[in-house]
């Protein structure tokens, strides 16, 4: 099959196809005498299987990791836990990063009835007087 069907099938863009062609994740597919890329049925099992891995937000590095395992079919599982049990421990983490922020812009947004004019509007104030944080390494995939 083209290009264009592969993509079809697994409801994605040639481009993105090109993409993770170009990271090594996809396999690079045989050419026509024409030049032309053709692809079988374990490119489509293989984009699928990226695209939802991606659709979980994990990281290439974390999809290079469970291709790999599933390179040796007959290992164990552990591994693949182990990963997942990491991933899920980054989204426990974002999740907290963001009822932090959810509390930080409830509590600006309760500084002003919006009956001010905007240069007396206490969130505009506050946004400008208040400290800056220095920029925070995370520890997570997220970078």
């Amino acid at each position: 099959m083209k290009i264009g069907e592969l993509a079809k099938a697994a409801n994605c863009t040639t481009d993105t196809v090109r993409f993770y062609e170009k990271e090594g994740l996809l396999p690079s597919p045989e050419r026509t005498e024409a030049n032309y890329r053709t692809y079988t049925r374990s490119h489509i099992e293989r984009l699928r299987f990226i695209r939802n891995c991606r659709a979980l937000d994990m990281t290439h590095d974390e999809v290079r990791a469970l291709l790999s395992a599933s390179d040796e079919p007959s290992d164990g599982c552990g591994a693949i836990n182990s990963l997942l049990d990491e991933h899920i421990a980054h989204v426990d983490e974002r999740i907290a990063e963001l009822v932090h922020l959810r509390h930080q812009l409830g509590t600006l947004r309760a500084r002003c009835a919006g009956e001010a004019a905007v240069d007396e509007c206490k969130i505009m104030k506050e946004l400008t007087t208040m400290k800056t944080k220095p920029a925070k390494s995370r520890g997570t995939h997220l970078g």
